[in-house]
């Protein structure tokens, strides 16, 4: 990596960063520091640093406008934390920043893990027919693990409130919604409140990621997923709720023009389809899936509102990287799907 000049990088003051870590974290970095902004991320900022010898990954909230439950560092961190050594793999966690004045926001430095993010057909295509099984498969093996771990065996307990947790998630992302609202989008109104309407019960109560995909994790040049990035959603809650998110990743943008938020996987790109996602899921957890389709609708649901989001940063110039003109476009199209998925249920 070269040294960038010091508006290539917003929200990342190489600087202060090495000033912050030489005290808090005395020998982890060597030298001076270059880096540079992840892109395909939509959400965290996410760069990779280094010093000539090692390198780090740093995450941060976004620029500008941030809604009030999102972009938890400290929660991020303290999931990788208490997940490591588990069977779900994650990078190692090297320092919590609370303090605003190095980096203008909270912040956190974890292990820099090699490997691939599948964001594109172009890296997709590579995958053989088995190889794309095979991942395909292994992801759910990993979520179904995840699922089974008891959250209070990792000093989890306390992390979320599992007694009405999907009735709160109706509310929390209705809320959401109102605070990026710049425009009317036919039907989201009543997406939220069918859903509020039909909240079903939840079977089993676990370490919920919220937001499950095969973009959000790393697999290494042996295929094998090497570490489950992105954890700011996560809580303890309906485990069902990651089955329904990745699932709409996995077909719900299928066939919407100037998508950059899930391209390369799916059937459409010969991978299994989500049902076949879904009995292997079911395969390892033995969960009852009899209500996915309101799990499915909700996915929906909280994409859309995530999207509006990001469209609402985008249009006030609160954000940075590529393919953000695009994505106000999707969020109408995803409330329909979510409203004839509740139909069909």
């Amino acid at each position: 990596m070269n040294a960038p000049e010091p508006d290539e990088l917003p929200g990342l003051d190489l600087h202060r960063l090495r000033a912050y870590l030489d005290v808090e974290t005395p020998g982890l970095v060597a030298g001076e520091l270059t880096g540079e902004l992840v892109q395909g991320g939509r959400s965290n900022l996410t760069y990779i640093v280094s010093d000539g010898t090692g390198q780090w990954v740093v995450r941060r909230p976004p620029l500008g406008h941030v809604l009030a439950t999102a972009h938890d560092m400290s929660r991020e961190h303290r999931m990788l934390t208490a997940l490591a050594g588990t069977r779900v793999p994650v990078p190692r966690t090297d320092v919590l920043c609370q303090d605003d004045s190095v980096l203008g926001a909270p912040f956190y430095v974890m292990e820099y893990v090699p490997g691939t993010v599948f964001r594109a057909p172009e890296q997709t295509d590579r995958l053989s027919t088995q190889q794309r099984s095979d991942l395909s498969f292994q992801l759910m093996d990993v979520l179904a693990d995840l699922h089974s771990i008891d959250p209070a065996s990792v000093g989890l307990a306390e992390f979320g409130r599992p007694e009405g947790f999907l009735e709160r998630q109706v509310r929390r992302w209705t809320k959401q919604l109102k605070a990026s609202h710049s425009r009317e989008v036919d039907g989201i109104d009543e997406l939220s409140q069918r859903l509020a309407d039909q909240v079903p019960t939840t079977g089993r109560v676990g370490i919920v990621h919220g937001d499950y995909r095969l973009d959000n994790v790393i697999v290494g040049d042996d295929q094998q997923i090497k570490a489950v990035l992105d954890w700011e959603m996560a809580t303890i809650g309906d485990p069902l709720t990651d089955l329904g998110l990745l699932a709409v990743y996995w077909e719900g943008f299928s066939g919407l023009e100037n998508n950059p938020i899930a391209k390369g996987i799916g059937p459409e790109y010969g991978f299994p389809s989500a049902e076949q996602l879904f009995t292997r899921y079911a395969e390892r957890s033995e969960l009852d899936l009899s209500d996915v389709n309101w799990y499915l609708a909700f996915g929906f649901f909280k994409i859309a509102v995530i999207l509006e989001g990001i469209h609402y940063r985008f249009i006030h110039d609160q954000t940075v990287g590529e393919g953000f003109e695009h994505v106000g476009g999707l969020v109408a199209p995803l409330v329909a799907q979510g409203l004839a998925t509740l139909k069909e249920a």
